[in-house]
């Protein structure tokens, strides 16, 4: 009984082995890191006119 215990644990270790015997590939820091602008360009933020409100409530 106990070689069939033994075997399963041998078993075991091994698909334990092959699963986690090694350690994961290294990530370079440059590929960790993703560059976009912060505020997409928004063609309506030009278009704004400070003088403006002196047109539409000074006259």
């Amino acid at each position: 009984m106990e070689h069939a215990g033994t075997a399963e644990n041998s078993a075991a270790q091994s698909i334990r082995q092959q699963r986690f015997g090694k350690l994961p590939e290294r990530v370079r820091p440059e590929d960790m890191v993703e560059e976009r602008p912060t505020v997409e360009y928004d063609p309506a933020r030009d278009a704004y006119n400070p003088d403006e409100w002196l047109v539409r409530y000074c006259l």
